[in-house]
């Protein structure tokens, strides 16, 4: 393929994470409407409602590579194509709370196979020195996603009166799941996967390679990975216990708890939507640049600062604008820090023998933690002050730091082969 065809193929492929993106954040400017509108309990609110659709993605991360396997990349793309479609009509259409989140949780599993399909097929079309920042446009997209759900939450509220404004909030996602299906149909099938299936690999020696099944003793849980279990296990926690998914998910609860009114709160989801995009851009410009550890650093520090003074705004009741501020700036350090850089750094640290499942095992736990911190949100935010929940994620934001000082190894700059002889115990 030339260059030109392969971005336009990576561009529609990588719609499967704005997508997922859209689709989970979406919610956020739904919920009190949805709560209020089937009279539900806190439990129910955050273990259904909100929760359930990453429970979904876990499912679909778990067993995504089932279908890309078997079906092929295009066509398991589609599949979740159509699941979102479905998806979206559900949950616009929805009867009852019960209904609503069964069509959540099949929205959560199109997310989460998309998740494993996407960046598969992403690898397998892209030249080896554009495969990095090819692979970064599905992030990319996924935080553009999020900005859009925001957008439109804000564009959309008070469009078919105050009860049923939710419905269209969920209901958009049919809109770009149509375009990205009608889309998947010009695309052509990974020629690796053809060339795997075929079994036409005689030729092709490092397609050849990729046939080879790993050794017995490169089992992902034999005992010599453990250090790298360890570092990918606490990565993840502790990128989904700053508090990062409590607050995409609860924004608008949020900001109407620091003083703003329902538009404004909208409104405000949007800044933190656009900020997300633009320091994610940041973080992606400096990761190569100045190393890994020096972003988690900064990422850190930020966390401290912010999370510490949003906890500060709620305790002394100071005005709306003084913790906006200090929750754009979490988004910063995030952005810049965590966000930029698991995704990369977990594929750095897992050999190559063992890389697929150390990412499938990543992607379960982080969506595992994520649907945790949604399902407890709602009870959380009712029931604890803010003061005491952002001070706690400020705690264990100091964690994150001795982490990074004490326990996680620099990748910049570092063969693949030294990593595996530094982190692998033989």
């Amino acid at each position: 393929m030339n260059d030109d065809k392969v971005l336009r193929y990576v561009l529609i492929v990588s719609l499967a994470g704005f997508l997922s993106g859209f689709e989970s954040v979406l919610i956020s400017g739904a919920n009190l409407d949805i709560k209020q509108a089937w009279h539900l309990s806190d439990w129910f609110h955050g273990a259904f409602i909100i929760s359930i659709a990453l429970w979904g993605t876990v499912i679909g991360a778990l067993t995504g590579g089932y279908p890309t396997d078997k079906l092929g990349r295009k066509k398991t793309l589609i599949l979740v194509g159509i699941t979102f479609i479905i998806s979206a009509i559900g949950t616009f259409l929805a009867p009852s709370p019960y209904f609503f989140s069964f069509f959540r949780f099949l929205g959560g599993i199109a997310a989460g196979t998309g998740s494993i399909a996407a960046p598969a097929y992403i690898a397998e079309i892209s030249q080896a020195k554009h495969r990095g920042k090819l692979g970064m446009l599905f992030q990319l997209s996924l935080v553009t996603g999020i900005l859009m759900a925001y957008l439109s939450n804000y564009s959309l509220k008070g469009v078919s009166g105050e009860a049923n404004d939710w419905r269209w909030m969920v209901g958009i996602v049919i809109v770009p799941a149509l375009i990205f299906t009608v889309l998947l149909r010009n695309i052509a099938e990974s020629p690796r996967w053809l060339l795997l299936k075929t079994q036409r690999m005689a030729e092709v020696n490092p397609i050849n390679s990729i046939s080879k099944k790993p050794k017995n003793d490169a089992r992902l849980f034999s005992g010599k990975y453990n250090r790298i279990l360890v570092i990918s296990f606490l990565m993840v926690f502790f990128n989904q216990f700053s508090g990062i998914s409590f607050i995409l998910f609860y924004a608008p609860e949020i900001l109407e708890k620091a003083g703003f009114g329902t538009t404004e709160s909208l409104l405000g989801s949007v800044s933190i939507g656009v900020v997300n995009l633009i320091f994610t851009v940041v973080g992606m410009y400096l990761i190569d640049r100045i190393g890994r550890k020096k972003l988690m650093y900064i990422g850190s520090i930020g966390y401290i600062i912010s999370l510490t003074m949003i906890a500060a705004a709620f305790s002394f009741v100071l005005p709306a604008s003084f913790a906006l501020i200090f929750i754009l700036t979490f988004i910063v350090s995030h952005s810049v820090g965590q966000g930029a850089i698991i995704w990369v750094y977990i594929a750095e640290i897992f050999p190559t023998p063992v890389r697929a499942f150390g990412q499938a095992w990543s992607s379960g736990l982080m969506n595992g933690f994520a649907a945790l911190i949604t399902l407890f949100g709602a009870v959380l935010i009712n029931e604890f002050s803010p003061p005491v929940l952002f001070a706690s994620f400020a705690v264990l934001m100091v964690l994150q730091l001795l982490f990074t000082l004490f326990m996680m190894p620099e990748t910049k700059g570092v063969t693949l082969e030294s990593l595996e002889t530094k982190l692998v115990r033989e």
